[in-house]
């Protein structure tokens, strides 16, 4: 059902810090970051060649990655995000198979623009699962 990891998500103290360390120490693509409002955070792309990193920080009061900074003051790995080419399709296995996605179960619209939805991170060992839909012919080679 899985494909392709698209991306690992980092919660981040200083965005700004972060991605200096991708782009200086490690020589990675950064992208310019980008303020989702709809989801409380900016965001950094870190690009490679199979993947991408996630830096996250909070934005906003109400942001749904602040209680995780709060207990995570240095940061850490937030979620993994897979791609699936029929979310509908995902999200039923998952229902019936006894996990559970979160919130109302209506896929909103992620980072790059393609619906999404997260799993519970305790129904996958402590890890908070997003799929996001891409399809076959929207991967690339």
């Amino acid at each position: 059902m899985i494909g392709r990891l698209n991306h690992v998500a980092i919660v981040v103290p200083d965005l700004a810090a972060a991605a200096a360390k991708y782009r200086d120490l490690l020589g990675a693509d950064v992208r310019p970051p980008r303020d989702l409002p709809e989801h409380g955070v900016t965001v950094v792309f870190v690009e490679l060649d199979n993947s991408k990193v996630e830096l996250m920080t909070p934005f906003g009061d109400n942001s749904p990655v602040a209680k995780f900074l709060t207990e995570h003051p240095n940061g850490g790995m937030h979620h993994i995000c897979f791609e699936v080419p029929d979310l509908a399709h995902a999200a039923r296995k998952l229902v019936e198979g006894g996990a559970r996605v979160l919130g109302d179960g209506t896929p909103k619209t992620g980072a790059h623009g393609l619906p999404v939805l997260f799993i519970h991170p305790k129904d996958f060992d402590g890890t908070l699962i997003e799929l996001e839909e891409v399809k076959p012919e929207l991967q690339p080679g």
